[in-house]
């Protein structure tokens, strides 16, 4: 079954082509994947406006991505900015983005996930995230490596250093049975996390690309799809055009 996947870096990104070739090693059969990043704008996220200033960006790019005939796309961020604005605009395109994924996923695997972030400053809004989604009592812990997002594909062996330290406090001292890497430049660590810490390890971008491939099987065999009545239900057409807004999104 041939899938055509987006996976969106939601800043100025210098990583496309290595995270395109990355996330290509697990893509199923079928999966055209392509991925992109913003032309302007912050090269990181970790602060609360430089997300406001990404969603209208994000918001454009789906429709955008839905006109070219794409089955999904990722918005590539653990703060999921705009995930439910986009699933709102979209009309059949499935949008995943990385938190609300692996912690999917992570409930599945263990009773219990610590979520390890580059800083501290990205807990607030993370925490809200993990309440939002319904997986407050499954929270073990947040652990910090104290590393800002542009510096976790600089030197791998200290990011991983840094992830093994922490992770192993949230294993013993909290209780965690699985850890979420809890920002998408945190990708290409988990085998090896994995193999050393003795628990699953998610990585987040790339859940979210096999979670987006997933959702789209199920929509393409069983019709299942976001509701598009209540929470999801999008603007009208008319409404859009009477107040000019088709070139805003």
């Amino acid at each position: 079954m041939k899938r055509k996947v987006l996976y969106i870096e939601p800043v100025v990104s210098k990583i496309v082509d290595s995270l395109r070739a990355y996330l290509s090693q697990s893509k199923d059969i079928g999966t055209e994947l392509e991925v992109i990043s913003l032309a302007e704008g912050p090269r990181h996220l970790e602060y609360y406006s430089y997300g406001a200033l990404v969603v209208p960006k994000i918001l454009k790019i789906i429709k955008e991505a839905e006109k070219e005939n794409f089955d999904a796309a990722i918005i590539g961020c653990f703060y999921d900015p705009g995930l439910r604005e986009s699933r709102e605009i979209a009309e059949k395109l499935v949008v995943t983005a990385p938190a609300e994924t692996s912690m999917h996923i992570a409930t599945t695997l263990g009773q219990r996930f610590s979520i390890i972030v580059g800083r501290t400053k990205w807990i607030p809004l993370m925490r809200e995230n993990v309440i939002k989604y319904g997986f407050k009592d499954q929270l073990a812990s947040f652990q910090s490596i104290d590393m800002g997002v542009l510096d976790l594909q600089i030197d791998s062996e200290e990011t991983k250093r840094r992830i093994v330290q922490t992770a192993e406090k949230a294993i013993k001292k909290d209780g965690a049975e699985v850890i979420i890497l809890g920002c998408t430049h945190q990708f290409g660590f988990y085998k090896k996390l994995q193999s050393i810490l003795g628990v699953p390890v998610i990585d987040a971008a790339l859940a979210a690309f096999n979670y987006a491939e997933f959702l789209v099987n199920l929509r393409n065999k069983h019709g299942w799809y976001f509701n598009k009545k209540n929470e999801y239900l999008s603007p009208t057409h008319e409404e859009i055009e009477d107040w000019k807004l088709s070139d805003l999104f």
